[in-house]
């Protein structure tokens, strides 16, 4: 079994994805717009995203923007990045709190990894993580 995000946006998908793939080094698949589907009578602007894929290296998840009458975006699951560097895990944090709310600065924690916590400028939380190799 996997589970696999699905990340609705109001409106903003595609600009999103954009950013992602800058951010993350990732690339946008299988983008499907609204427009000259059978789905195309859900929505006013037929150029918003129907459903698309992201993938940046393991990190695999599918996106729309089937929410755009004012859905709440909600915190209570965020997107969370293990890193197998400090180094990779900076750069990301850094590519993806443009624009966004950094809630805790990446930092050693007590549980002995480098953890930190934002919000991006389209509103999903994300947490990054990376587990030091032990000595």
């Amino acid at each position: 079994m996997t589970l696999t995000p699905y990340i609705m946006f109001n409106g903003t998908c595609e600009e999103a994805l954009n950013f992602y793939a800058g951010a993350l080094g990732g690339q946008v698949e299988n983008l499907m717009h609204f427009e000259g589907t059978p789905a195309e009578g859900m929505t006013e602007d037929k150029s918003k995203v129907l459903h698309a894929h992201f993938r940046a290296g393991e990190l695999f998840f599918m996106a729309s923007d089937g929410d755009q009458n004012g859905g709440n975006l909600s915190s209570a699951v965020h997107m969370s990045l293990d890193f197998k560097s400090a180094e990779e895990e900076q750069k990301a944090f850094d590519a993806l709190a443009e624009g966004g709310t950094v809630t805790m600065p990446l930092q050693d924690t007590f549980w002995g990894a480098r953890f930190g916590m934002l919000t991006d400028k389209f509103g999903i939380p994300w947490m990054f993580n990376y587990d030091a190799p032990k000595s």
